[in-house]
């Protein structure tokens, strides 16, 4: 049950005028928003709309061009985020400001003041963890955790703080649908206890379950303000693109033919401190399917990925087969010239080198694929390239050919899956291809999936959004703690039945074990 938000009194926190400008670039353009104590707030748009440079300014992150934030009616000046949160915001970010070296404990210590000894820290995370459903080792290190992982430190750092407003950036990407049911909740009782909450999402249902009113922004100005009970996603989505967004298609439904990926008896050890280990893992992706993988940050979807893909070698080289070849033994390279591609979880430093332009992370990739057919691709050929992927996946990038770095999350996406797609693999393997983009983008990459497999390709597609599995993949298993479940078709699974697998909860025994 939410607070009454009535405006008895001032708003809590009320941005005026908001600008920011980086040169020619206005990212903020005079935006106006209030949140009243005790209220969720949604804050919407596509990816590049200014969402994180606004609440950036809000936390004290960076400064604002024009304009000014009022606390409960006040001005006030934010020139950092210890400023803010001494002023009693917390925020949790989309892209983590963690130290990799540090602990689990340590990170969330080092935030808070100098009263907070570790001891103090190991016990409140315990608490904290087990009433949100947010399991996290104390003393494990930062570096060999997943990104959901690293996500849930955010969260619960946040919340020992007891913040008067809380910002939240997709929170509840990594959380199964029981999780997230149970945060909602708790965020409603934290509403009801007067904490503001401004929540950043692009999972319009959600912002439809949880919000009273959202303020929706497109190219960096104020677009609506709405109830988002009243509307539709599809309505929600429509304002914050400028344009109708359709649902994907599936067109004819996929007919699987040859076995293009086939897993028998993968093991390993764990990769790192505390990783997760593989144990007896059994798939087979056919030739025009897609095949979706399930679970919760942590549980192998990583170390799973990296044996698929060669970053990781198996003791057999028959544990991994690629279009007939038993490849378990060789490396990345070698598995792209037998016609795969990868697109692993973190598209900054994984999937591109930041530093790097388009066209020579488009080069780094496609360089091993050609070696059997020219032996090298030439970088103008690789600036042709780059130019025709951020053409056809609607990549909005800089003129010429921009860092990596330079490009907006969203739209990095479609670009590093675009630079697999274009090249027509016959077995395509990603990790999380939506995480954190939004719903336009999201039908645009779904829709480039679905119609790969329609082609004939063999999709694989490990990821934490439910929603989107249920839309594009034809058959899925779940990964608990490093085993796989049973493969079944899509339409044998419902979301209450995927959460409890996540969870490791048994299933029932008539259940199929064949893939």
């Amino acid at each position: 049950m939410q607070a009454d938000v009535s405006p008895s009194g001032p708003p809590l926190v009320e941005l005026k005028g908001i600008s920011k400008r980086y040169g020619d670039l206005l990212a903020n353009d005079g935006i106006n928003l209030a949140i009243q104590p005790g209220e969720i707030h949604a804050l919407l748009g596509e990816n590049g709309a200014g969402k994180s440079t606004l609440v950036k300014i809000l936390y004290g992150v960076i400064e604002p061009t024009a304009g000014e934030i009022l606390w409960e009616g006040r001005p006030v000046f934010l020139s950092s985020p210890v400023e803010a949160r001494a002023l009693g915001l917390g925020m949790v970010f989309q892209h983590f400001s963690l130290f990799d070296e540090l602990t689990v404990a340590e990170n969330i210590a080092v935030a808070l003041s100098d009263d907070w000894s570790l001891a103090t820290v190991r016990s409140k995370l315990g608490d904290i963890s087990q009433a949100y459903g947010l399991a996290l080792e104390p003393d494990r290190a930062v570096w060999t955790l997943s990104a959901g992982e690293r996500q849930r430190i955010e969260i619960i750092r946040c919340l020992l703080q007891n913040p008067r407003l809380l910002i939240l950036d997709e929170p509840t990407s990594v959380l199964t649908p029981q999780e997230a049911e149970h945060l909602f909740v708790t965020l409603d009782k934290l509403s009801a206890d007067g904490c503001a909450i401004l929540y950043i999402s692009h999972k319009l249902e959600e912002v439809r379950r949880l919000c009273r009113s959202a303020t929706i922004l497109r190219g960096g100005r104020f677009v609506a303000s709405i109830d988002p009970r009243e509307r539709s996603a599809r309505d929600i989505a429509a304002l914050m693109v400028g344009n109708e967004v359709g649902e994907v298609r599936t067109g004819t439904p996929h007919v699987p033919k040859g076995e293009m990926l086939t897993v028998r008896h993968l093991s390993m050890p764990s990769g790192g401190l505390h990783g997760q280990a593989l144990d007896d893992i059994n798939l087979i992706a056919k030739a025009g399917e897609i095949v979706g993988i399930a679970g919760i940050a942590g549980n192998g979807q990583s170390e799973l990925f990296a044996a698929l893909s060669g970053e990781r070698l198996a003791d057999k080289a028959e544990a991994v087969v690629i279009a007939g070849k038993s490849c378990g033994g060789v490396d990345i390279d070698s598995r792209r010239r037998l016609g795969a591609a990868f697109v692993p979880e973190e598209r900054l430093g994984h999937a591109a080198a930041p530093t790097h332009r388009l066209s020579e992370n488009t080069l780094i990739s496609h360089a091993a694929a050609e070696v059997s057919r020219s032996g090298f691709i030439l970088l103008n050929a690789a600036k042709r390239l780059a130019r025709a992927i951020i053409k056809t996946f609607d990549v909005r990038a800089p003129d010429g050919d921009p860092q990596a770095r330079k490009l907006s999350g969203g739209n990095l996406q479609k670009f590093v899956i675009g630079r697999e797609i274009i090249r027509h693999p016959k077995l395509l393997v990603v990790d999380q291809p939506t995480w954190g983009v939004d719903a336009g983008a999201a039908r645009l990459i779904r829709q480039a999936l679905v119609d790969l497999a329609g082609e004939g390709s063999a999709v694989v597609v490990i990821s934490q959004d439910l929603d989107e599995l249920f839309e594009v993949a034809d058959r899925m298993a779940v990964i608990h703690q490093g085993r796989l479940s049973a493969l079944k078709p899509i339409n044998e699974w419902t979301k209450e039945a995927v959460g409890l697998e996540m969870l490791g909860v048994a299933q029932s025994q008539g259940a199929a074990h064949a893939v």
